[in-house]
């Protein structure tokens, strides 16, 4: 018998071809978990507490506004929040693995916070109770040890060869459903949280839920890539988007508990914020790229380095920094009193300044304070500003004499720049602002139709915007 190919047998025939090379179709294209599941899941093991709950307290939940924009977000895992009993004995749920054979097993801080007893439960059923060996409520890891004979253990791989779409699978206890098992693909890497300076996490789309924090997140290899910890959730519940704390950044941390009991992390002693193309712009940069320094904390490692606000980072310790949430975890890593090279653009000269990294200090937050003027001046950018008291400067924190704050704003320049009423004018265009009167005549210099740079205290805490006057 014979075929005659038409032209749409033909294009039938091309096409069935291509489906069938093709990954995406391929009867192949999906990895088979099961030989990754029987060889690790004994090493994955279930975390139960016993902790004294007071009244009115808010369990497994940041402290964030109820109607801020990140009141939902990132909810720990175990449950809702809830008022609890006064003197009343709690239980939560959790997750972790067993890294060594001597009974080291790891999980987050959350799990077992304000813990009186650790419980510890392996595949096979046993349960041992665990000793705290150290906790690092930073990047939310805490250790345990337990004692027993033939544990299994996992096989911990590396988060930086990690590649974003690469297959990934977490075994954990959602909801207390043991030894459950999750798949999906890695959806971005070196994500900054709020409140979560120091961690790099990895973002993935791998159903996560409550029970599931402190589990091990594997590579198609059976290797352990990373620590799930947080989830993004408006509900409590998997929401498509969960993240979990990278195992290089892991072990960097159980090395210091093991030794010491406590985390030591590099400080440099700078408030960094974003570049945007705005501020690109009036710092005369081809593409918005660094860290860009807002303010320089006294007696800091910075400091004596002699960094200045309006420096720009773009390289630290040979690391490119293409985003400002880059540089907490490249320095967080850094040796104590270790001599780093660090690139900056400082007004359009690219120049290096090396800075001897001192230690995270314990309260390293800023405090916020607020104050109202007495005297005024107008401006040119339909805004009122008024000299600055010592009495004013004190309370806000200040240093130096310089700068103005901003009394009455209309639309314009300033407002469309994001200036608000209170925010203290310190620097305009790499200037230094000293009085009112300086202010002023300043503002009157300033080009038509290009953006430069504006430096404000706003309740404390220093940010640049990029101001633009209209021809």
């Amino acid at each position: 018998m014979k075929y005659r190919f038409t032209g749409f047998n033909f294009a039938f025939v091309v096409l069935a071809l291509l489906l069938v090379s093709s990954p995406v179709f391929a009867l192949n294209a999906l990895p088979d978990f099961t030989e990754l599941v029987e060889k690790n899941g004994p090493a994955v093991v279930n975390i139960s507490t016993v902790q004294k709950v007071k009244k009115n307290t808010r369990r497994n939940m940041p402290e964030m506004p109820e109607n801020g924009p990140f009141g939902e977000w990132f909810k720990h895992f175990f449950g809702e929040e809830g008022e609890g009993f006064d003197d009343r004995d709690a239980q939560s749920l959790g997750s972790g693995f067993i890294i060594s054979k001597d009974g080291y097993v790891l999980t987050n801080n959350h799990v077992i916070q304000d813990a009186e007893k650790i419980i510890v439960r392996l595949s096979d059923r046993r349960e041992l109770d665990a000793e705290l060996i150290g906790k690092d409520e930073r990047s939310d890891l805490a250790l345990l040890k337990i004692k027993d004979k033939d544990l299994p253990v996992v096989k911990i791989g590396s988060s930086d060869k990690l590649k974003v779409g690469e297959w990934v699978l977490a075994i954990g206890s959602p909801f207390g459903f043991d030894y459950s098992v999750t798949a999906g693909i890695v959806s971005a890497k070196g994500r900054s949280l709020p409140r979560e300076n120091y961690v790099p996490f990895i973002q993935t789309d791998v159903a996560i839920n409550p029970g599931n924090s402190g589990g091990p997140l594997f590579n198609l290899e059976g290797e352990v890539i990373g620590i799930n910890s947080q989830i993004y959730s408006r509900t409590g519940g998997y929401m498509g988007v969960s993240f979990a704390i990278p195992i290089d950044m892991v072990m960097n941390v159980v090395d210091q508990l093991k030794s010491t009991g406590h985390v030591t992390r590099g400080w440099l002693g700078v408030l960094i914020q974003p570049v945007t193309r705005e501020l690109a712009e009036s710092f005369d940069m081809k593409k918005p790229q660094g860290a860009l320094v807002a303010r320089v904390l006294p007696d800091s490692p910075a400091e004596a380095a002699g960094f200045k606000v309006g420096d720009i980072v773009l390289n630290f310790n040979g690391k490119t920094i293409e985003k400002s949430s880059e540089l907490p975890p490249m320095v967080g890593i850094t040796p104590i009193d270790r001599d780093v090279p660090v690139k900056i653009l400082r007004q359009g000269k690219r120049k290096t300044i090396m800075v001897k990294i001192g230690e995270l200090p314990e309260e390293d937050d800023i405090k916020l304070s607020q104050s109202s003027p007495d005297s005024m001046s107008s401006s040119r950018l339909d805004i009122v500003v008024a000299d600055l008291s010592d009495e004013q400067r004190e309370r806000m924190e200040l240093n130096g004499k310089g700068g103005v704050i901003i009394k009455e704003i209309k639309r314009g320049a300033a407002s469309e720049a994001g200036m608000r009423r209170g925010d203290v004018i310190l620097m305009i265009n790499n200037e230094d602002i000293k009085n009112s009167d300086h202010f002023k005549s300043v503002v009157e210099d300033l080009p038509e139709g290009k953006s430069v740079s504006v430096l404000v205290n706003r309740r404390g805490s220093p940010i640049f915007l990029a101001l633009k006057i209209d021809s």
